[in-house]
């Protein structure tokens, strides 16, 4: 009996010293996410941005506990205006219809998150190395996500969804890489 109520305080006192997650606001004018496409045959890769709107972070010191980030789809930019008004059109991530984007934090171990990200209402499971370092009042993740498009719908020239495109084929994966701060 002395050795359970020993092992039970020693357990109760483990919990009462475990740090608190301490919860951060993303900072949008402080972070920045830049995304790759690629034409499936060359070397074609147009680049843009896109901004955040808000999310937040709950971390004990550099290991992530949650995490909610939304993405504001109306912002994606190419510095051609066509291009990047297609983007934002039906044929690829529909703005007008779904102007947001959700990851949420299911797990973060060994610097990768797993969570799942809702692109024009399809949720799909997502997982990315993200690498944390702290900053005055905060900390800044940093990282590049590989994502398929098709498994949110976009299928706009997919040579898995359409034969003979030629030159005009797009690949399924774009990358987006962030350079996120929390504070």
């Amino acid at each position: 009996m002395k050795t359970l109520l020993i092992s039970l305080f020693s357990f109760l006192s483990l919990l009462a010293t475990r740090p608190t997650a301490t919860t951060y606001r993303l900072d949008p004018a402080a972070s920045t996410l830049t995304w790759t496409g690629h034409a499936e045959a060359g070397a074609w890769a147009p680049q843009g941005t896109i901004r955040l709107r808000e999310g937040s972070v709950a971390a004990e010191g550099q290991t992530v506990r949650a995490a909610r980030v939304v993405i504001d789809m109306a912002t994606i930019a190419h510095e051609q205006a066509q291009l990047a008004e297609h983007l934002r059109g039906a044929d690829f991530f529909d703005a007008a219809k779904f102007p947001t984007g959700v990851f949420e934090l299911t797990e973060f171990k060994a610097g990768r998150a797993r969570g799942t990200l809702t692109l024009k209402g399809q949720a799909r499971p997502v997982d990315f190395p993200v690498a944390i370092e702290p900053v005055a009042g905060g900390l800044r993740l940093r990282g590049t996500a590989t994502l398929d498009r098709t498994q949110f719908g976009i299928n706009y020239n997919s040579s898995a969804f359409f034969q003979n495109l030629g030159s005009y084929a797009i690949r399924n994966t774009f990358e987006v890489a962030f350079d996120v701060v929390a504070r």
